[in-house]
């Protein structure tokens, strides 16, 4: 069990690491482009296992075609299918979107949902995406945890979790609800840029005195 000591310390370190993140990555935050909550929703959905700058490039022609759940919800999954072969997964996310808006119409009144559990119901939307659709689009509390978060929360000893629901709960317990969403995107930045899941660039890392990976690093240089 740690002393008092031991905890203020460890608080006062964790307080510098968040601190070093806000000052370092000020302007953080989804790279993904939408114009409302159902495109942020069609982006986040065709995320995964593909990258946002592909996405943009797909939800491009894919809004100016079909702009709302309404439009979505009236094409079968093969008519969409088109649009998305350049994103991983594409016939399923085909299915997914289509499945979604025609719940979204049918179920939500045309208007997507605002919380967890009506977002987590439509098909393709998992915790993470969900909590992402609820910070960024409705502008609520919410830390989405990806593979970015997991790794460098894990990595600076801010979360031991080995479930991203768990790394979630311990970096809530450190944090503000109000920054909760700010902090998922420093995270990401900072993992993105570098603490890389392969060679990350741990000598010139601004958390490298607070990171075991980045003192060793330090060391052997």
């Amino acid at each position: 069990m740690l002393s008092q000591v031991e905890v203020e310390a460890d608080k006062e370190r964790v307080r510098q690491i968040f601190s070093l993140l806000e000052q370092h990555y000020p302007h953080a935050r989804t790279r993904l482009e939408y114009a409302n909550p159902f495109q942020l929703f069609v982006a986040v959905l065709l995320s995964a296992q593909t990258t946002d700058e592909q996405v943009n490039r797909i939800t491009a022609p894919l809004f100016a075609a079909v702009p709302t759940p309404q439009k979505m919800a009236r094409m079968k999954p093969e008519d969409l299918e088109p649009y998305l072969k350049g994103c991983g997964l594409y016939r399923n996310k085909s299915r997914y979107l289509v499945e979604a808006s025609r719940m979204i119409v049918d179920d939500f009144g045309g208007v997507l949902p605002d919380n967890f559990t009506g977002l987590t119901s439509l098909p393709g939307i998992g915790r993470k995406s969900a909590n992402v659709i609820l910070n960024v689009a409705f502008g609520k509390p919410a830390l989405a945890v990806d593979t970015h978060v997991f790794r460098v929360a894990r990595r600076l000893g801010l979360a031991s979790a080995k479930s991203t629901a768990g790394v979630e709960d311990e970096l809530k317990e450190k944090l503000p609800p109000e920054e909760w969403g700010a902090m998922h995107h420093r995270l990401i930045a900072h993992g993105r840029a570098v603490c890389r899941a392969r060679r990350p660039k741990c000598t010139g890392c601004i958390l490298k005195d607070y990171c075991a990976k980045g003192k060793s690093a330090a060391a052997e240089a």
